[in-house]
């Protein structure tokens, strides 16, 4: 427990927000909050810079909650207790929503903030997952790297000293990961959101890439439709077919290559290569009903 009074972190005090809610999304809306810098820098498996630079346009609504994402809010809690019970040598508190000083679209919400008994500010990071991929070695900074780059940009914008990332794996394991902040990484995260900061001002949308989030958000683009043709060029109209050819293509091969797995598997369960899992047969009414993939696919 601390025995130095604790300084209040370095940034502006926004307030205290409940995730999600509409005062939230309003104290992150002219800033990049931890969980959206990923989505600058490109590798975010949530959001594209597209689709983050029209939420904050306003061209289209918020992410809409998924279950994983309300059940990772409603474990939060949990977890930050958990934590706070392995290590009674911090005194662990709530955050609030913070800016940065000296650059006020830099926002920070850490689940909860630590302090050490100097009087050091430590980062909290609650997370939960469905299972140990991309999780390296507990006690490490081995984790998923848009969640290092979010525990990175909090630490630059309070001051932390170090950020700690408590995460429940499977509902069952319990690891805590420390993540140390880094001056490349922090400029680096520095020059890109002030140019994507620059692109919303200018109007300026990134382009338009392969990512999920960025094919969703152009979908919802178009308000109804006009009974017109509209040209394209040929460069264009033949990228998009030989896209769809190849994709077929990929179809194709998939199917071969799962019906060859699923051959060699049998009545079995897994498919294996020494102690690596490749695939998992699922079973309905003693048929095969599905071979899911590991999620780890290097040999």
């Amino acid at each position: 427990m601390t025995t130095t009074q604790p300084a209040p972190p370095a940034g502006r005090l926004l307030g205290h927000f409940d995730a999600g809610t509409p005062e939230w999304h309003a104290a992150r809306a002219n800033g990049i909050g931890g969980s959206e810098i990923a989505a600058v820098l490109g590798i975010s498996p949530y959001e594209s810079p597209f689709s983050l630079w029209h939420r904050k346009q306003g061209s289209v609504g918020p992410v809409e909650e998924t279950n994983i994402m309300y059940w990772g809010k409603r474990h939060e809690p949990t977890i930050c207790d958990e934590f706070a019970l392995r290590h009674p040598e911090l005194l662990v508190l709530p955050s609030g929503t913070y800016a940065a000083t000296d650059t006020p679209w830099w926002i920070a919400n850490p689940d909860r903030l630590g302090f050490t008994a100097d009087g050091d500010l430590e980062v909290i990071e609650a997370k939960t997952a469905r299972d140990d991929y991309e999780w390296g070695e507990e006690g490490t900074d081995q984790i998923p790297v848009h969640y290092k780059a979010q525990v990175r940009w909090y630490c630059a914008a309070l001051g932390a000293r170090r950020a700690r990332i408590a995460v429940l794996i499977g509902l069952a394991d319990y690891r805590e990961y420390v993540v140390e902040p880094d001056d490349t990484d922090t400029q680096l995260m520095r020059t890109a959101g002030q140019a994507f900061m620059n692109s919303l001002a200018a109007g300026i949308a990134p382009p338009i890439d392969g990512h999920t989030a960025t094919y969703q958000v152009v979908k919802e683009l178009p308000d109804g439709m006009d009974d017109v043709d509209v040209q394209i060029d040929d460069a264009l109209a033949q990228r998009y077919f030989t896209a769809l050819a190849e994709a077929k293509a990929a179809e194709d091969e998939k199917r071969c290559a799962s019906g060859l797995v699923l051959d060699r598997i049998g009545t079995g369960r897994r498919a294996v290569v020494g102690e690596h899992r490749v695939a998992t047969r699922t079973v309905r009414d003693g048929r095969t009903y599905s071979l899911q993939p590991s999620r780890n696919r290097s040999i």
